[in-house]
């Protein structure tokens, strides 16, 4: 009860009055801390241990079953697994970057009202925490053979890129097909259309507009071809986004969204996305 409290409430102050409210007995703020962040310290040793110790046991013997894990939920079909870091802020440690992976299983639907298809991800599962990428990598694995991707008909990774999720994706699952996700393209794309031409222009929505239009048909190489046209010399801009023709010409493989779209795979946002049938 006391640890519910703790990880539910705003603060550990309010979780201390809304126990003694429940049980009629009081406790302190700083003993219902200590009780949650204890649990939580338990909680966590444990999975890290299991994760190092699964992915220290299947890299002994490559392709090999764990016997120290059991299967949970297997997904038979196509699955996808994206990977992600974001930053949060942590009560009295500030902000911090929590890194996540989820894996779903992908489905097909057909709408009656329309006759499209759509791509559905639908059973998810997590693993998310305060690690490095390697240790990242382990969960993700960790979370991989709990649903037994490698008995997937079909895996798919959709991301934004980032070298350290490629890196630990290609490394636990090679066999997946990475997929920039198209909200990650779009986003990176209007940066450039406004930072290049103004934002709220008109030339500013042509040319964006056209870009994510040959990227949806599956022309990656044109879109590059109009990155780097552009005068950078004379673009004020961060340096996320002046890096923007590097990252589409390295990563056109997998902005094949024509391909994707057409065989079936997610490409991400949005997660339902409408595809002739």
């Amino acid at each position: 009860m006391a640890t519910r409290q703790g990880l539910q409430a705003k603060s550990f102050a309010l979780a201390a009055e809304a126990y003694s409210d429940a049980v009629g007995a009081a406790m302190s703020p700083d003993s219902l801390r200590r009780v949650t962040e204890g649990w939580g310290q338990a909680v966590e040793a444990q999975r890290v241990l299991e994760a190092q110790q699964v992915f220290e046991a299947e890299g002994m013997n490559p392709g090999g079953a764990a016997p120290i894990l059991k299967v949970k939920d297997p997904i038979s079909g196509p699955a996808n697994l994206s990977t992600d870091g974001g930053m949060i802020l942590l009560r009295q440690e500030g902000w911090k970057e929590v890194k996540l992976s989820v894996i779903s299983q992908v489905e097909r639907k057909a709408d009656e009202r329309n006759g499209e298809i759509r791509v559905v991800l639908k059973r998810h599962s997590y693993q998310a925490g305060l690690w490095e990428a390697d240790e990242m990598g382990q969960h993700q694995y960790l979370e991989g053979l709990r649903r037994d991707l490698s008995g997937c008909a079909r895996l798919s990774s959709v991301n934004d890129g980032a070298l350290w999720i490629e890196r630990i994706t290609s490394y636990n699952y090679p066999q997946a097909v990475q997929i920039i996700d198209w909200g990650h393209a779009d986003e990176r794309i209007w940066k450039v259309a406004k930072a290049t031409f103004g934002e709220g222009s008109q030339q500013a929505q042509q040319w964006a507009e056209s870009c994510l239009e040959r990227l949806w048909e599956g022309r990656p190489e044109n879109v590059v071809c109009a990155l780097q046209a552009l005068d950078w010399n004379t673009i004020s801009c961060s340096e996320d986004v002046r890096n923007s023709p590097s990252y589409f010409e390295t990563r056109q493989q997998k902005m094949d969204y024509a391909r994707f779209r057409q065989e079936g795979y997610p490409i991400g946002y949005p997660e339902v996305l409408q595809i002739p049938n």
